[in-house]
């Protein structure tokens, strides 16, 4: 099996990679669909409802996030791209409908939406990586001000700024790190053409962790650790959830340019950034006083498209850094 895999071009491998996963959605989807019912019918409540909506809302999540990967990936780097920038901008458009904004802040709205998050897209496509990494933090941290300050509107001028470079940050700056993994070389490591592998490798291992604490939390039922912020989050689940991340990162480290040990590790970095930034996404819709991000669910159950990727805008900058300063890429 081993030989016939590595017969195939990184284009073939890659294919029978989504198909592998896909089978294994199907299966996972079914197994849930049953479970489902004979739960509700040997337990039937509110409470266990909930869960069960969280479980699907998972499922849905993961089903959303493996055919935005295979679209990105047959139609190619440019097009990936652009569904990336789009998934952005979504994204940022329903950070800013939850923070409150003035008449003020017209001019750097769209300063971010038309501009930055255009620009920076850009810059990952042309693969200018040292200036893509700084664009955000430095040059539009500093310009968004003074867009504001322009608009002679002073009123909470501190909170509608700091609200505005968050969303960005998170939004844009996070979700741009994703596409530019598609793009990056490694010489020299027979790794041309495969790191479509680089981005699956990042999206599986964030996403097990989150579902495996998901089910570590349903199932040890300990108290919230930061009730304030989660009411499911505890230390238990959390690190059940980071090690079954990592476990999965040194599995599929044969899919990677690294070894098994260095898999490890950045797997374990990752899994960490994502879970933590999923938890301040959740303290910011606290202090917003929402349980999702959007105005309402979408037609799969799961709630806003924010909630899907919040994890992911934290660990793909985390995850891409720190590849590109261990090999020099």
């Amino acid at each position: 099996m081993n030989e016939y895999l590595r017969a195939l071009t990184p284009t073939q491998q890659v294919a029978a990679l989504f198909l592998f996963v896909f089978g294994i959605l199907v299966l996972v989807s079914v197994a849930t669909t049953l479970l489902a019912l004979r739960e509700r019918k040997a337990a039937p409540g509110a409470e266990r409802e909930a869960e069960l909506r969280d479980s699907r809302q998972l499922l849905g999540s993961s089903w959303i996030t493996v055919l935005v990967f295979w679209v990105a990936w047959a139609a190619g780097d440019a097009f990936a791209l652009v569904l990336f920038a789009l998934i952005a901008f979504f994204a940022l458009r329903e950070f800013i409908t939850l923070s409150p904004t003035r008449h003020g802040d017209h001019r750097s709205l769209v300063l971010a939406f038309f501009i930055v998050l255009p620009v920076q897209f850009w810059l990952v496509g042309a693969r200018h990586f040292d200036l893509f990494t700084v664009f955000v933090p430095v040059y539009v941290f500093l310009a968004m001000p003074v867009a504001s300050a322009l608009a002679g509107d002073t009123q909470r001028f501190l909170e509608r700024n700091a609200k505005l470079q968050w969303g960005i940050m998170v939004c844009v700056y996070g979700m741009s790190h994703v596409p530019a993994l598609l793009l990056l070389d490694f010489p020299g490591r027979g790794y041309e053409g495969k790191s479509a592998f680089l981005v699956f490798f990042l999206v599986f291992i964030v996403q097990t962790t989150m579902v495996m604490q998901h089910l570590a939390a349903r199932r040890l039922r300990r108290a919230p650790s930061i009730p304030n912020v989660s009411k499911s989050f505890s230390w238990h689940s959390w690190g059940l959830g980071v090690a079954a991340g990592g476990l999965a990162a040194g599995v599929l480290s044969f899919i990677t340019p690294f070894k098994p040990g260095q898999a490890l590790g950045i797997g374990l970095v990752a899994c960490i950034a994502g879970s933590m930034g999923h938890l301040v996404m959740k303290a910011l819709k606290r202090d917003r006083g929402v349980t999702s991000w959007g105005k309402r669910a979408s037609v799969t159950g799961a709630n806003g498209l924010l909630d899907r990727v919040d994890a992911l805008c934290f660990a793909a900058p985390i995850f891409f850094h720190s590849v590109r300063w261990y090999f020099r890429v």
